[in-house]
């Protein structure tokens, strides 16, 4: 059983650290099941500090008492026994407080600076709400008086549908706050095999050595995911799957691939790299766009041996709908240490399985002197798994073991997995993680205003392909892994998807 941490003698509950969290949306689907419960394990693990204060801020009518036992039932709901303890739950409980909130209008924010008054930390605004509203909650904390030059905001992605709007949302938040009390989120970076991405490329010589176009022949991305749009069709069909997950998860698994070493680990030094990589990264013209991009939506399928309806059977569903549920592309990166490397992403709803990887493939030996039937497999792969389960595999050759077999080959890893690596450590949520950086001043797990900006300019180049083309959709049954068009496009290159799962 894992035991909590006394707050009061952690010497990583830093007083220094302490902030109040104005939490806008706290009755909200992120709030009560990512965001509460990533508050909570600060808590118990001793990293919030004695006098950090949590004020939740929405539209519902609750007093302080039926607040807290709300954000209760939803904590016992999600939380594994051996995480729940009564003394860590009173505790956080404890900190919680509650306004309505109409977050339109000017009239009630005075009482955000009512409860700041006098307060010695600084405070955090976070924005578990749309976007579209980001700048109306910033112009009345400002107008209320709430804030100070040491305020810190944390807005959640997506921010914008494209480049313009975007920028409309980016300059409206940046008319309160400076760029560095921004914190724009995108919580796979959060994620501890993320961590371990960077630790593994730059303190280790076998892998930075190896890490360009003469070593490695081809990256894949996958972020699969085995639910359908579970009733965000509204949502859902304004964004499609570009917009929702390849405009940032993806494109910043790409960056932490592809860049080249940070000068250090400051905020900057790392971002001003991922914008090197968003810069490179080669257009869709001509016939790469209808060669080197599928999309796809799923139809009726099953799901662990039962029904599911397609995409246009959802409730709510605009049956004339064309937005696509499935992406898969091959991109370049267009410099010198990438030349030549495709880069595979994929990512769907309604797959086989929930599943966020990213596998490195390494060139074979210039001269082969094995069984010609085994060439296919002789080359390693760094296999580097987010979930479900997060580790990271080396996949190597070796002698298969017997007198009989000669000089056969057998793949086999050198495998982390961190749950078993690890046993008696939890491996936090990335909201944990960032959550902590946000409550430090530190900002390199975030995305800087250019690094967005890049990623729609990228993004609307291929959406505009696409409406100029108007072809529909490929369909794809629920419970495959998309469309047959997203195998040709790697097997022309005499290549497949990577699916030892």
């Amino acid at each position: 059983m894992s035991q909590p941490r006394d707050a009061s003698t952690s010497p990583l509950g830093d007083p220094n650290h302490a902030i109040d969290l104005a939490l806008f949306g706290a009755l909200g689907d992120l709030a009560l099941r990512k965001l509460f419960p990533a508050l909570y394990h600060l808590d118990r693990e001793g990293l919030m500090p004695e006098s950090t204060r949590i004020m939740g801020l929405a539209r519902q009518e609750h007093d302080e008492t039926s607040f807290r036992q709300e954000v209760e039932a939803a904590l016992l709901k999600r939380l594994k026994t051996d995480e729940q303890d009564k003394v860590s739950l009173k505790r956080f409980l404890g900190r919680l407080d509650y306004r309505q909130l109409d977050f339109t209008s000017a009239k009630g924010f005075e009482t955000i600076k009512a409860w700041r008054e006098g307060a010695p930390r600084p405070m955090v605004v976070y924005l578990s709400v749309g976007a579209k509203i980001y700048g109306d909650i910033c112009h009345n904390l400002q107008a209320s008086g709430s804030l100070d030059d040491e305020t810190r905001v944390i807005v959640e992605k997506p921010i914008g549908a494209d480049l313009v709007s975007s920028q409309q949302i980016n300059d409206a938040i940046g008319a309160v706050f400076p760029e560095s009390r921004i914190y724009r989120i995108d919580h796979y970076l959060g994620k501890e095999t993320v961590q371990n991405l960077i630790a593994l490329r730059f303190a280790n010589p076998l892998f930075g050595t190896q890490w360009n176009q003469n070593h490695i022949s081809h990256v894949e991305i996958t972020v699969a995911e085995k639910v359908g749009i579970e009733g965000r069709w509204g949502y859902f069909d304004d964004a499609g799957q570009l917009r929702d997950m390849v405009q940032n998860h993806l494109l910043q698994l790409l960056c932490l691939i592809a860049m080249d070493p940070p000068s250090n680990l400051d905020a900057d030094a790392i971002r001003d790299e991922k914008v090197k990589v968003l810069k490179a990264l080669k257009p869709f013209t001509g016939d790469a766009l209808g060669r080197d991009v599928v999309r796809g939506q799923y139809i009726a399928g099953t799901t662990d041996g039962q029904p599911v309806p397609g995409y246009l059977e959802e409730e709510d569903a605009n049956i004339q709908s064309q937005t696509e549920t499935f992406v898969a592309m091959k991109t370049e990166v267009s410099n010198w240490r990438w030349a030549g490397v495709p880069f595979y992403l994929r990512t769907g709803k309604r797959m086989p399985e929930k599943l966020s990887q990213i596998v490195i493939h390494f060139r074979q030996q210039p001269h082969y002197i094995f069984d010609p039937d085994q060439r296919g497999i002789a080359a390693n792969k760094l296999i580097i798994r987010l979930q479900p389960e997060e580790g990271i595999a080396l996949q190597v050759l070796t002698k298969d073991s017997g007198l009989h077999k000669g000089m056969r080959l057998r793949p086999g890893p050198l495998h982390l997995d961190f749950n078993s690596a690890f046993p008696k450590s939890r491996i936090p949520d990335a909201y944990e993680r960032l959550l902590l950086e946000v409550m430090k001043g530190q900002q390199y797990l975030f995305v800087r205003r250019d690094e967005v900006e890049y990623a729609w300019r990228w993004c609307d180049q291929l959406i505009e392909g696409w409406q100029n083309r108007d072809t529909p959709p490929r369909r794809y049954p629920a419970g495959s892994w998309g469309p047959v068009a997203s195998i040709a496009m790697i097997t022309q290159d005499g290549r497949s998807w990577y699916e030892d799962y």
